[in-house]
């Protein structure tokens, strides 16, 4: 056999999943605790769907210790799910306490370089893993605060850029690719995964313009 014919791909993980109820869902609907939409007006669908957003984050990462969480699902890409949680911090950080309250903050997981460092910085320790938890719960809890106090959701930033509205559309714009990542496990399986195909990373103003 020559070495041509030898693959030194990897075996594509099988797909994990806890759902019994339908098969091509990775949870059943009564585990689930995003809603299914119904939202009344603007404020709340805009809200909700960040809350969903943040869940799935959650989700895909329930269960999972430091070695699955920082795996590369698609190398050479650098995507991986404790990158992701380092990155949505970034995010939450960067739209909400820099743009929208023009907190004067150096920029989290970011330098001057390295400007992909939330995810070349995701390394399998758990004490990375626990300090990536703590951050991003952080911004996220700053940035459920700042909405709640935000009656118009018009409201400019200090340099008159960008409204809240224009921020969180672009948080939004930002997270899907944590609805479809996958990531495999150290047991062969696919965490939480929607595709087996991976996506690609976010850029430009997905990620605050950096």
């Amino acid at each position: 056999m020559s070495p041509a014919d030898v693959s030194t791909e990897e075996p594509v993980p099988e797909r994990h999943s806890d759902a019994t109820t339908y098969p091509d869902m990775w949870v059943d609907p009564d585990d689930d605790p995003r809603s299914d939409g119904g939202f009344p007006d603007e404020r709340s669908m805009l809200i909700g769907y960040l809350r969903d957003y943040r869940l799935t984050l959650q989700m895909k990462c329930d269960g999972l210790d430091a070695e699955q969480l920082a795996h590369r699902s698609v190398p050479p890409s650098t995507m991986s799910l404790l990158g992701l949680i380092r990155h949505m911090a970034y995010v939450e950080h960067h739209w909400f306490r820099l743009v929208m309250e023009g907190a004067d903050l150096p920029r989290l997981y970011w330098s001057e370089a390295d400007r992909d460092l939330d995810f070349n910085g995701a390394v399998a320790d758990p004490d990375v893993v626990e300090e990536a938890w703590a951050s991003w719960r952080t911004e996220v809890a700053n940035a459920e605060r700042f909405v709640d106090e935000t009656d118009d959701l018009g409201r400019m930033d200090p340099r008159a850029r960008s409204r809240c509205a224009r921020c969180s559309c672009t948080w939004l714009r930002s997270t899907p690719v944590t609805a479809a990542t996958p990531t495999s496990c150290a047991n062969g399986s696919t965490a939480g995964s929607a595709s087996r195909t991976g996506v690609g990373r976010t850029t430009g103003s997905d990620r605050g313009g950096r």
